[in-house]
């Protein structure tokens, strides 16, 4: 079996404030740009240890997933469908400012959308588990491909890996150039790892 190695962007000053990140388009800030060498690093140290060949690295189109990919020294190739959900009105609200009864619909309803916002939980994972199973499909026959997505696509990414759709939007918790890998290969996809951070050390 070989991997789909999905990576969080590293940080932007935007998620140190806690506000909701959709399709604003912000750059990584200082520790995030240190954050997305740490993790290229780590990802490219772990193929070599285990003679698995980096197939490709693909990102999000925003400006945050495509500075971490480039971290990994390899072409850079874009996927509209790792593209993290349209907040609408909300991009850019301080998490504490977003309604209460906006959680809870949210929460209660993958099908809901907040004001102003183009899509759905349910949408993006039908979007992100098409590009999982493309993905995959180059995955099993030249190597381990590592996605650079966001909070939203990698959730659906997870919940693809384990069948559960979109169960894991609201239980999972995923941090900045974190590294989840998803085996893939003889008709099964496996969550190997969830959110590893040790290679980001103290930071």
């Amino acid at each position: 079996m070989s991997d789909l190695v999905v990576v969080r962007h590293g940080r932007t000053a935007a998620n140190a404030r806690g506000l909701l990140l959709g399709r604003l388009d912000v750059p990584l800030d200082d520790l995030g740009r240190a954050q997305a060498a740490q993790v290229a690093g780590a990802v490219l140290a772990q193929a070599a240890r285990t003679h698995t060949p980096v197939a490709a690295v693909v990102s999000s189109p925003l400006e945050r997933t495509r500075r971490t990919a480039e971290a990994f020294g390899l072409p850079v190739r874009i996927d509209e469908r790792l593209i993290e959900l349209d907040y609408g009105t909300l991009d850019g609200t301080p998490l504490a400012d977003v309604p209460p009864e906006v959680w809870a619909d949210w929460q209660a309803d993958p099908d809901f959308r907040p004001p102003g916002c183009s899509e759905s939980l349910a949408a993006v994972q039908e979007r992100v588990e098409r590009a999982c199973e493309d993905w995959a499909a180059v995955a099993r026959v030249e190597g381990a491909v590592v996605l650079v997505t966001h909070v939203s696509p990698l959730k659906a990414a997870v919940g693809w890996a384990m069948g559960i759709g979109a169960g894991a939007a609201w239980t999972t918790h995923v941090d900045p150039a974190s590294v989840t890998r998803i085996a893939v290969g003889g008709g099964r996809r496996v969550l190997r790892t969830f959110n590893e951070t040790a290679h980001l050390g103290g930071d």
